[in-house]
């Protein structure tokens, strides 16, 4: 999917453009400034702010010895932002669907997750989850606020934007003081909202910590191969059917239709497993 939306957006990797052999020193020298490593961060200008972004961008460059560049999607095309990231060794965001751009980055490259104070990121997975699919061979950091100082709330803005000034004073002052978003069903949940549009002074000490441990195991590109297994769908129609042949003698009959792409696939043999409770 991320290479035909590449292809879509006119955007070529730079292992693609080898492969295809080019040959003018120019188109050389272009691989190769291609080919520098960078760093990209998300910048956000309106909500969940990185309120020292500047600081977060020194200590990664500082730390890495990466150049450092930064996107947002309030001023840039996402084919622009698709062509910088494809390149990038690293990709740097707080929490948001903007992570989903992470499936343009190339293999073997870094997915940082920053999340605000008092949000789990175990409980928030979507980016983790799509790191680890199957030839996708990204590694996935999060890093989480712990601070509460290092946190700048606002309980006035709209209820869609993590505003809570309209709920019962006894609610917001349990909002107020919670540690823990709980576990709840998306995406309308106020506590939820309240914290996850909370901008965010990263502790950068921290912050180096968490990435510095996370990135201990980065993926083997060698071992991995980008994976093309299909899966059966569901099984159709299942019926479960009950008859007594005699006082002590019960017929269970279950059946069902295969599923529907089961004649697509090169398999020798079927099994299925049926589960009675």
């Amino acid at each position: 999917f991320a290479k035909t939306m590449m292809e879509r957006m006119n955007i070529t990797r730079v292992e693609e453009r080898e492969k295809d052999g080019e040959s003018t020193e120019e188109e050389k020298e272009k691989v190769k400034e291609k080919k520098d490593e960078y760093i990209v961060v998300f910048s956000r200008s309106s909500t969940r702010l990185i309120v020292n972004e500047a600081e977060l961008i020194l200590a990664l460059a500082q730390e890495f010895q990466m150049r450092v560049v930064t996107v947002s999607l309030e001023e840039q095309s996402i084919s622009s932002i698709a062509q910088v990231i494809s390149q990038a060794s690293m990709l740097v965001s707080m929490h948001g669907a903007q992570l989903v751009t992470s499936l343009f980055l190339p293999r073997g490259a870094a997915v940082v997750e920053l999340f605000p104070f008092a949000v789990n990121p175990e409980q928030y997975t979507p980016y983790k989850t799509l790191a680890s699919l199957p030839g996708m061979d990204l590694h996935y950091v999060s890093w989480r606020n712990t601070i509460e100082e290092n946190t700048v709330t606002h309980p006035e803005r709209p209820w869609e934007q993590g505003g809570i000034a309209h709920l019962e004073k006894e609610e917001q002052e349990r909002i107020l003081a919670s540690k823990d978003v709980p576990r709840h069903l998306c995406c309308r949940n106020p506590e939820w909202l309240f914290r996850i549009y909370q901008d965010t002074l990263v502790d950068i000490p921290s912050f180096l910590e968490a990435l510095k441990e996370g990135l201990k195991t980065r993926p083997s590109l060698k071992k991995s191969k980008p994976a093309s297994t299909v899966h059966p769908g569901r099984v159709r129609e299942p019926q479960c059917q009950t008859s007594l042949q005699a006082t002590n003698d019960a017929k269970l009959t279950v059946s069902w239709q295969i599923p529907w792409n089961l004649k697509y696939l090169k398999v020798r043999e079927v099994k299925y497993e049926v589960w009675i409770r």
